[in-house]
């Protein structure tokens, strides 16, 4: 078994008893970077030599007793949204390209206090506007199921990373699915915790109520006590919250006797890909079978999702993004003729085209004789849409459904029809509109060979209600890394 097999907590686990050290880890892992990188892009940037020397000081204090949590020593990834101090944050972005923080995120200081490692800064949609790591600066990432499909997005480049081995972890940010949607395109799991949990310090904005950092990783197990590492309450971010039932790996019970589980039938309607209802509907029988009491319902208001997220994600979008504008940091034009000039120019030729599409809607929406028809009535459905969950929460401990209407499309696909490309967001944008926590674990695969997600939803401030039920779930199949992770790990060390 190669080192990078391990999961997360289970490496923390052999660098403690001292069978490995985080500096052999670390290089396992730049080893599996510089054998796959070429053919997945899923870094933007790696720093070898930040990494290796904060091992050794790590590894230090693994010895000495200083650090003794089950994060210490892991190598991890982190996506380019959020800063860290003196490392390029981009965005995947050309107006950022050379921007160095002077300070690091809440939520990565919180990993690095933990004893991990960061490995570098992994490829996303530019800045996390898209839904298949195709709008970035830096070029597409590709699946490592499949090197012709897409990986998902906007966190595509972490669970890529986590899918390929090229890290033992990631964190990636979440506005209407980033973090669920590419890690059921790429077979890993990942934790979108309830809104607040999280502190947002450091996460560079695209939508402001909407954004959550989780965690991305081979197991239920790696995301409950990665987000016990990352979740704090931070004076910082004015929308932290401060919770006393942060001990989410609690949760790790293999028991889902007498819990209620409710499958909206509206989310197995038509536009879902049969396979994956098949691998949906599959997945909630082995959790009957294991004590749950399963059932379908109907939520209601699922169509008005899309296009209130849109409004809404788009207006703070045109709001946040408007602080790029050339004249402190990032990129700025080399010709121009006055200050509006040099903004017009440099906004023009640093941004993307989803990134102006989404900037030009919001400006569309927020305009004076639109606020009403479209932003307000957005943000009254989204309350409507908090009460349908509410309602459905009185109900069932857990809802049940797919991350994504379909496996991993082919790269160049979803670019071409962007309505196609929003309209996949269908059954995760409801949850950041309500601010609830939601988990994606592997489920299956389909005739193509390209991984399934099952989407797992609960009620304000009860993760633990999906932890167990996903680490239930877990138990009775076995994660399964993609072929060109194992192809990548041949001279890998050895760890029998």
């Amino acid at each position: 078994m190669s080192i990078l097999d391990l999961t997360a907590v289970q490496l923390g686990q052999k660098i403690k008893s001292k069978e490995i050290t985080s500096v052999e880890a670390v290089e396992a892992a730049i080893k599996q970077i510089k054998a796959l990188e070429p053919e997945l892009n899923c870094f933007v940037t790696v720093d070898e030599e930040r990494a290796l020397k904060r091992a050794a000081e790590v590894q230090k204090m693994i010895c000495d007793g200083i650090l003794t949590g089950p994060l210490a020593g892991v190598p991890a990834a982190i996506k380019d949204n959020m800063c860290i101090e003196g490392m390029l944050t981009t965005c995947s972005s050309k107006i950022l390209y050379n921007f160095k923080p002077t300070y690091t995120a809440r939520a990565v200081r919180n990993l690095e206090q933990a004893g991990a490692v960061v490995l570098g800064k992994t490829n996303m949609d530019e800045f996390a506007m898209g839904s298949t790591t195709e709008t970035s600066a830096y070029g597409e990432t590709k699946n490592p199921w499949n090197t012709e499909h897409v990986p998902g997005g906007s966190s595509g480049g972490s669970c890529g990373a986590v899918a390929a081995n090229e890290c033992f972890f990631a964190l990636g940010s979440d506005t209407g699915g980033s973090i669920r949607q590419p890690s059921s395109f790429c077979g890993v799991t990942g934790l979108k915790p309830t809104y607040g949990t999280v502190s947002r310090y450091g996460l560079i904005a695209y939508g402001s109520s909407l954004d959550q950092i989780g965690p991305v990783a081979k197991d239920v197990t790696d995301c409950a006590i990665i987000l016990e590492a990352i979740a704090s309450h931070d004076k910082m971010d004015s929308t932290s919250v401060k919770r006393e039932d942060c001990d989410f790996s609690s949760a790790l019970v293999d028991d889902v006797k007498g819990m209620k589980i409710g499958i909206p039938r509206d989310y197995l309607g038509d536009g879902l890909d049969t396979e994956v209802r098949e691998a949906v509907l599959n997945a909630a029988n082995v959790l009957k079978e294991k004590g749950a009491v399963v059932e379908e319902f109907d939520l209601s208001l699922v169509e008005y999702a899309i296009p209130a997220y849109y409004v809404i994600a788009s207006a703070e979008a045109s709001s946040n993004l408007s602080r790029f504008d050339g004249v402190k940091y990032g990129y700025r034009a080399k010709e121009y003729e006055g200050l509006h000039s040099m903004y017009k120019k440099s906004r023009s030729e640093g941004f993307g085209a989803e990134v102006k599409r989404r900037i030009m809607l919001g400006s569309f929406v927020l305009s004076s004789g639109y606020y009403d028809a479209y932003y307000l009535k957005a943000l009254k459905t989204k309350a409507l849409i908090k009460k349908a969950f509410d309602r459905a929460f009185e109900a069932y401990d857990v809802i049940l459904g797919p991350a994504a209407p379909s496996t991993a499309p082919k790269l160049g696909e979803s670019l071409s029809d962007p309505l196609k490309m929003y309209l996949g967001d269908i059954y995760t944008v409801s949850v950041n509109l309500a601010g609830l926590p939601a988990m994606t674990v592997p489920c299956g695969k389909d005739s193509k060979g390209l991984p399934i997600g099952l989407q797992m939803i609960g009620d304000c401030f009860k993760e633990k209600n999906i932890i167990r039920a996903g680490f239930a779930f877990e138990k009775t199949r076995a994660y399964e890394a993609p072929e060109l992770a194992k192809r990548g790990e041949q001279g890998v060390m050895r760890h029998e």
